[in-house]
C-alpha cells in the first residue's frame, strides 16, 4: 500500500490551481448516479446520453480517451486543451477534492494526499509560486459539502441493496436449505470487472441504478427519491417469490446492484462482498 499523508483542516498547502490541466490526464474518476446527472446537466445532455458517450461501460467511471497530454497520458473526456474542463460546474467530488482524498470511518472524516511529497509538484511545479491555502479553505472554495453528503448517503443505499439480497437468501429460505449456488455467484460478481458486472445486470435495472431520470438540483432529494425508486422496483419484482431458482436470481441481481453502486463510490468490491457472503454463510448458505 502506498504511503499517504494525513492532514488537518489547518494545514496550509500549495492548493491554488495552476490550470495547467495535468490532473485531467490519466486519472480514475468514479461517478455515483447524482454526479453523472450533474455532469450531464452541465453539458446540456440527457444523463443516458452522457453515460453512453463519456463513461466506461457500466456508467460509473469517466472515460479518459482524449488526446495524450501530460506524461503521454490520455485526457479526460471532459477536457479541452483550449478551455480546460467543459463540465466544470458539474464536476464530481473526486475532481473537487483533488489532490486531496477523503477517508470516512464511522462519523470521523480525514483528508489526506497520496505519498509524502505533495502530488501536484510532479506535474505543476509552478504551484509553489501561488498562494498556499488551508485545507478547510480549499474544501470550502471547492464546495465539496453537497458531494460528500451524497457520497455518504449512497453508501447507505448500497447497504440497502445488499440487505435486500440477504433477505432473499435468508428469509427466502435459500440459506436454511444449504444453497450452494448463490454465494459463488456473488463472489464472481465481486471479482468481475465493471463492464462484466454491468453486462450481468438487466438493462432496465442498470438504467434505474445509474440514470434514474431525476433532477440533480437538490442532492439530498435526488438520493432519497432514487432509494425509493429502487425499493419500489424490488418490491414489485421480488415480493412473494417462492421458487428457489427465482429467489436465487433475484439475490444475485440485488447483490450485483449493491456492488456496482459501491464501485461507483470508489469502493473495492471484493471486501464488500466478503462481508455479505460471510453473513449469508452464517445462516447456512454454502460459500
Amino acid at each position: 500500500m502506498s504511503a499517504t499523508t494525513r492532514l488537518t483542516a489547518h494545514d496550509a498547502l500549495p492548493l491554488t490551481c495552476t490550470r495547467a490541466g495535468t490532473c485531467c490526464h490519466g486519472k480514475e474518476v468514479w461517478l455515483n448516479p447524482w454526479e453523472l446527472a450533474c455532469l450531464a446537466a452541465a453539458r446540456g445532455v440527457a444523463a443516458d446520453d452522457f453515460r453512453t458517450q463519456h463513461t466506461e461501460p457500466g456508467g460509473i467511471r469517466l472515460r479518459f480517451a482524449g488526446a495524450p497530454g501530460w506524461n503521454g497520458l490520455p485526457a479526460c473526456s471532459q477536457y479541452d486543451p483550449a478551455r480546460g474542463c467543459v463540465a466544470h460546474a458539474g464536476r464530481p467530488l473526486a475532481c473537487r477534492l483533488y489532490p486531496l482524498g477523503r477517508e470516512r470511518r464511522g462519523a470521523r472524516v480525514t483528508y489526506l494526499h497520496e505519498g509524502r511529497r505533495f502530488p501536484c509538484l510532479a506535474g505543476c511545479p509552478q504551484v509553489v509560486d501561488l498562494p498556499r491555502l488551508r485545507v478547510a479553505d480549499y474544501l470550502a472554495g471547492q464546495d465539496v459539502a453537497p458531494g460528500e453528503a451524497v457520497q455518504d448517503a449512497y453508501l447507505e443505499v448500497m447497504q440497502d441493496l445488499a440487505d435486500g439480497a440477504l433477505v432473499l437468501v435468508i428469509d427466502g429460505g435459500l440459506a436454511a436449505a444449504g444453497d450452494a449456488q448463490v454465494l459463488p455467484r456473488w463472489r464472481a460478481l465481486a471479482t468481475a470487472d465493471d463492464g462484466q458486472r454491468a453486462a450481468a445486470i438487466p438493462a432496465a435495472w442498470l438504467d434505474l441504478l445509474t440514470v434514474p431520470g431525476l433532477n440533480a438540483d437538490a442532492p439530498a432529494a435526488f438520493v432519497e427519491r432514487h432509494r425509493e425508486l429502487l425499493q419500489e422496483r424490488a418490491q414489485l419484482d421480488f415480493a412473494g417469490l417462492r421458487d428457489a431458482s427465482a429467489l436465487r436470481e433475484a439475490a444475485v441481481l440485488m447483490l450485483g446492484l449493491a456492488l456496482h453502486l459501491g464501485r461507483s463510490l470508489g469502493c473495492a468490491t471484493a471486501p464488500l462482498a466478503a462481508g455479505w457472503i460471510a453473513t449469508a454463510a452464517e445462516h447456512g448458505a454454502v460459500a
